[in-house]
Order: structure tokens, then sequence, then C-alpha cells
């Protein structure tokens, strides 16, 4: 180094605790704005939907929007109509459970907030498919069939040990 000029060196400090927010508290604002646009007043109707409806009825429809009616001055909010996304197939069956989904909406706000549905067919949005159980192993099939030796039908002896692993393995 030449001189005059002396290199200054200091020990380097540890970084600052990050105080990073999580994406859906940062997001929440746009999220609760495209929410009201399509009539949700709160979007747990949305994200609890299959707690709310119930597995077998949340499996085949989603809420997509909900219509509430203009107010009339001096007259009580009328109820909204809740638009569901259903697929094709099964319209006719969310239609004949309408009563069962309407009670479990009402109940989940805790007062009379839909007072009818309506029925879109559609494919879903989300459509996250239960993951295939795979065939349990040879060898434990074949353990469990020795067990059955006194089952006559080979077609049903070798169902029973296929359930038998399976059960066994889960």
């Amino acid at each position: 180094m030449a001189a005059g000029h002396r290199a200054i060196t200091r020990p380097m400090s540890k970084p600052g605790p990050i105080s990073a927010k999580p994406l859906s508290i940062l997001l929440s604002d746009v999220f609760t704005d495209a929410y009201a646009k399509q009539g949700f007043a709160a979007r747990e109707l949305v994200l609890r939907w299959t707690e709310i409806a119930g597995e077998r009825i949340a499996t085949f429809c989603e809420p997509m929007k909900m219509q509430w009616p203009r107010p009339v001055e001096g007259q009580p909010q009328e109820p909204a109509t809740l638009v569901l996304r259903v697929e094709g197939p099964m319209a006719l069956e969310i239609q004949h459970s309408s009563d069962v989904i309407l009670e479990r909406v009402n109940r989940f706000f805790g007062w009379h907030a839909v007072g009818r549905l309506t029925i879109r067919q559609a494919p879903l949005s989300r459509r996250s498919r239960p993951a295939r159980p795979r065939p349990p192993d040879a060898k434990s099939v074949a353990r469990e069939a020795a067990d059955l030796a006194a089952v006559e039908d080979d077609d049903l002896r070798a169902a029973l040990a296929r359930l038998g692993a399976s059960i066994k393995r889960n």
C-alpha cells in the first residue's frame, strides 16, 4: 500500500433480525377486495368451503359469488343468492342437496344470509384429487392369504388377502 493510505478494517456486524411478513398478510387487502367484488363479505366461505359444505359436497362444487339484492329502504335485507360452480354430471345431485347446503352455509354465518342457490356448470377451479393408494406388496398379500386357507373360493381369498394387507399397511 502506498504511504498515507491505510486499509480500514472493522469487524463485520451481524445482520439485524429479519422482519419479513407472511405473504398472506401482505396480500390480505388484495384478496379481501377481490372477494368483495364477488359479493363475499368474508373470504372464509371460500377458504373453508370443504369444512362448511362437507367433504362429499365440496368435492364437486365450489362457491363462485354471492349476489345480494338491492336493499329497499325501510325493509329488512333480503337474503343473498349463492352461486355455485358445479361439475356437469354432479349438478343434479348438488341441486337435490341444496337444502342441506343452505342450512350449512347459514349455520356458518350465524344468520339467514343465503336464501337461494344458483348452479353454474363448469369445471372446478381447484381440483385436488386424492392420491390413489398403491396396492399392497405381494409378500404381505401372500402372508394374509396363508391365514385364509379356510376360504374355498380363490377369487374371494385373493380379495380378502389384498384387503387385509392394505388394512395392516395403514
